[in-house]
């Protein structure tokens, strides 16, 4: 199984989104086994598929409760091949204890608890908060690679320096993390967009994507209707997607 990561220390980047998105690509385009872990407090990838709920116990428990198998938390999604772990404001609470909990190692907890079921699944996609805490750094410490998600504007890498840096860091646990890079989304042809890419590809240390993922309104439709863009409607964003993941099993 190889995790994917998708982050970024700023919201509103579509971050929960492509999360999604990519892992039903996975899924729908290349018949891969899925795994997608919400890592959110906020729970917004959960609430899509809509198992978010007070009553399952999520990546919050898994984190915190030694006694809990990885099993216990995997629920169905209603797209067979795709399943998820949830999250709720318990991760809150759940980074709390890891810090204050020195008894087992905290920041490698995610990573042993997915061993178990390495051979269930051709990829885990993990939707993380905008934020470095201890589920973030367990994120990182269990992943692969490294997707950034980005908006074209003035402020687009920012926070991207301190990530890097934690990616860096995270190294010292795995030594396996690569960071693939940044892809652009809520693109339109607008000279501040058009110009805004050539500035970033030409700014910026950071290795970029090729593809662009266009803005649509099918993406805020998809919110209220729970299916993916492929499952959706055909769409320009979808279809980018698409294109997104061609992009990055390539250069895998």
């Amino acid at each position: 199984m190889k995790t994917i990561a998708v982050i970024n220390l700023k919201g509103g980047v579509a971050k929960t989104i492509s999360s999604i998105n990519i892992a039903y690509t996975l899924l729908k385009e290349h018949g891969k086994r899925v795994l997608l872990i919400d890592n959110d407090k906020q729970g917004n990838t959960s609430k899509f598929f809509g198992v978010h709920s007070y009553d399952v116990p999520g990546v919050a428990e898994l984190l915190t409760d030694r006694d809990l198998s990885v099993h216990d938390v995997i629920q169905n999604t209603a797209y067979e091949g795709l399943d998820i772990i949830s999250a709720n404001m318990n991760l809150l609470r759940a980074d709390k204890e890891i810090l204050l909990d020195v008894s087992r190692p905290q920041q490698t907890r995610l990573n042993k608890a997915l061993q178990a079921i390495q051979d269930d699944y051709d990829y885990c996609v993990i939707d993380n908060a905008p934020d470095i805490n201890m589920s973030v750094i367990n994120s990182l410490v269990a992943s692969d690679d490294v997707l950034v998600p980005i908006k074209v504007d003035k402020f687009a890498f920012d926070g991207l320096e301190q990530l890097v840096e934690q990616i860096d860091d995270v190294r010292e646990f795995n030594d396996n993390l690569v960071f693939r890079g940044c892809f652009i989304t809520m693109y339109q042809r607008t000279g501040v967009n058009v110009q805004g890419v050539e500035y970033l590809a030409q700014a910026t240390p950071y290795p970029m994507f090729d593809t662009k993922i266009r803005k649509t309104v099918r993406v805020d439709e998809t919110t209220f209707s729970g299916k993916p863009l492929l499952d959706y409607r055909k769409s320009t964003a979808g279809q980018d997607y698409v294109y997104l993941v061609a992009e990055y099993l390539n250069m895998c």
